[in-house]
Protein backbone atom coordinates (compact mmCIF):
# COMPACT_ATOMS: atom_id res chain seq x y z
CA UNK A 1 0.00 0.00 0.00
CA UNK A 2 1.30 3.45 -0.86
CA UNK A 3 1.39 5.96 2.01
CA UNK A 4 -1.30 8.20 0.50
CA UNK A 5 -4.55 9.56 1.91
CA UNK A 6 -6.71 11.09 -0.82
CA UNK A 7 -10.20 10.80 0.71
CA UNK A 8 -11.37 11.46 4.26
CA UNK A 9 -14.98 10.48 4.96
CA UNK A 10 -16.79 11.74 8.03
CA UNK A 11 -20.04 10.21 9.21
CA UNK A 12 -22.56 12.98 9.91
CA UNK A 13 -25.94 13.00 11.67
CA UNK A 14 -27.46 15.69 9.41
CA UNK A 15 -25.92 16.02 5.95
CA UNK A 16 -27.44 19.45 5.28
CA UNK A 17 -26.11 20.94 8.53
CA UNK A 18 -22.66 19.39 8.04
CA UNK A 19 -22.49 20.56 4.43
CA UNK A 20 -23.46 24.10 5.48
CA UNK A 21 -20.78 24.08 8.19
CA UNK A 22 -17.96 23.03 5.88
CA UNK A 23 -19.08 24.90 2.74
CA UNK A 24 -20.35 28.22 4.04
CA UNK A 25 -18.98 28.26 7.59
CA UNK A 26 -15.40 27.18 6.88
CA UNK A 27 -15.32 28.05 3.18
CA UNK A 28 -14.36 24.60 1.88
CA UNK A 29 -14.92 24.37 -1.91
CA UNK A 30 -17.78 21.94 -2.58
CA UNK A 31 -17.50 19.58 -5.53
CA UNK A 32 -20.68 19.78 -7.60
CA UNK A 33 -22.16 16.33 -8.15
CA UNK A 34 -25.67 15.13 -8.89
CA UNK A 35 -26.45 13.62 -5.47
CA UNK A 36 -28.08 14.78 -2.28
CA UNK A 37 -26.91 11.74 -0.29
CA UNK A 38 -23.22 12.72 -0.02
CA UNK A 39 -21.14 15.91 -0.09
CA UNK A 40 -17.58 16.23 -1.38
CA UNK A 41 -15.09 19.04 -0.82
CA UNK A 42 -11.82 19.47 -2.65
CA UNK A 43 -8.89 20.01 -0.32
CA UNK A 44 -5.24 20.65 -1.16
CA UNK A 45 -4.24 17.17 -2.29
CA UNK A 46 -7.27 15.21 -1.07
CA UNK A 47 -11.06 15.27 -0.80
CA UNK A 48 -13.32 15.44 2.24
CA UNK A 49 -16.53 13.43 2.03
CA UNK A 50 -19.57 13.82 4.28
CA UNK A 51 -21.82 10.77 4.41
CA UNK A 52 -24.79 9.95 6.66
CA UNK A 53 -23.52 8.48 9.96
CA UNK A 54 -25.70 5.35 9.99
CA UNK A 55 -25.05 4.63 6.32
CA UNK A 56 -21.28 4.91 6.77
CA UNK A 57 -21.41 2.51 9.73
CA UNK A 58 -23.55 0.12 7.68
CA UNK A 59 -21.09 0.30 4.78
CA UNK A 60 -18.18 -0.51 7.12
CA UNK A 61 -20.27 -3.21 8.84
CA UNK A 62 -19.81 -1.71 12.32
CA UNK A 63 -22.21 -0.38 14.96
CA UNK A 64 -23.32 3.23 14.53
CA UNK A 65 -23.61 3.60 18.32
CA UNK A 66 -20.90 5.22 20.41
CA UNK A 67 -19.95 8.58 21.85
CA UNK A 68 -16.98 10.46 23.17
CA UNK A 69 -13.41 10.42 21.98
CA UNK A 70 -13.02 8.53 18.72
CA UNK A 71 -9.25 8.11 18.91
CA UNK A 72 -8.41 10.51 16.09
CA UNK A 73 -8.46 14.11 14.96
CA UNK A 74 -8.07 15.94 11.71
CA UNK A 75 -5.48 18.70 11.60
CA UNK A 76 -4.48 21.73 9.60
CA UNK A 77 -1.19 23.54 10.04
CA UNK A 78 -1.18 27.26 9.35
CA UNK A 79 1.37 30.05 9.03
CA UNK A 80 0.91 31.84 12.38
CA UNK A 81 -0.58 31.83 15.85
CA UNK A 82 -3.00 34.55 14.75
CA UNK A 83 -4.24 32.29 11.94
CA UNK A 84 -4.89 29.50 14.48
CA UNK A 85 -7.05 31.86 16.54
CA UNK A 86 -8.86 33.21 13.46
CA UNK A 87 -9.80 29.73 12.22
CA UNK A 88 -10.98 28.64 15.67
CA UNK A 89 -13.16 31.76 15.84
CA UNK A 90 -14.51 31.08 12.32
CA UNK A 91 -15.37 27.48 13.24
CA UNK A 92 -17.29 28.54 16.34
CA UNK A 93 -19.15 31.25 14.40
CA UNK A 94 -20.11 28.61 11.83
CA UNK A 95 -21.62 26.31 14.48
CA UNK A 96 -18.63 24.36 15.72
CA UNK A 97 -17.67 23.97 19.37
CA UNK A 98 -14.44 25.32 20.79
CA UNK A 99 -12.76 22.42 22.58
CA UNK A 100 -9.37 23.96 23.39
CA UNK A 101 -8.51 27.62 22.75
CA UNK A 102 -5.31 28.39 20.87
CA UNK A 103 -2.34 28.14 23.21
CA UNK A 104 1.36 27.36 23.44
CA UNK A 105 1.81 23.59 23.48
CA UNK A 106 4.39 21.21 24.93
CA UNK A 107 6.19 20.61 21.62
CA UNK A 108 6.91 24.31 21.13
CA UNK A 109 4.15 25.26 18.72
CA UNK A 110 0.72 26.78 19.15
CA UNK A 111 -2.58 24.99 18.63
CA UNK A 112 -6.23 24.69 19.54
CA UNK A 113 -9.13 22.34 18.81
CA UNK A 114 -12.71 22.66 17.66
CA UNK A 115 -15.38 20.05 17.04
CA UNK A 116 -17.64 20.16 14.00
CA UNK A 117 -21.43 19.76 14.49
CA UNK A 118 -20.99 15.96 14.66
CA UNK A 119 -18.17 16.07 17.21
CA UNK A 120 -15.28 15.39 14.81
CA UNK A 121 -12.16 16.97 16.30
CA UNK A 122 -10.04 19.40 14.28
CA UNK A 123 -6.68 20.64 15.51
CA UNK A 124 -5.51 23.94 14.07
CA UNK A 125 -1.80 24.34 14.66
CA UNK A 126 1.13 26.63 14.00
CA UNK A 127 4.37 24.63 13.82
CA UNK A 128 7.40 26.94 13.67
CA UNK A 129 9.77 23.99 13.18
CA UNK A 130 8.51 22.35 9.98
CA UNK A 131 6.12 22.73 7.07
CA UNK A 132 3.70 19.82 6.77
CA UNK A 133 1.91 18.96 3.53
CA UNK A 134 0.48 21.52 1.11
CA UNK A 135 0.76 25.06 2.39
CA UNK A 136 -2.13 27.50 2.71
CA UNK A 137 -2.61 30.05 -0.03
Amino acid sequence: MQPVVNMITLGVKDLAIATEFYQNGLGFPKVVIDSDSVSFFELAGAWLSLFPWDELAKDAQVSAQGEGFRGMSLAQTVASEAKVDAILKQAVKAGGTLIKPGQKVFWGGYSGYFADPDGHLWEIAYNPFMKIGPQEA
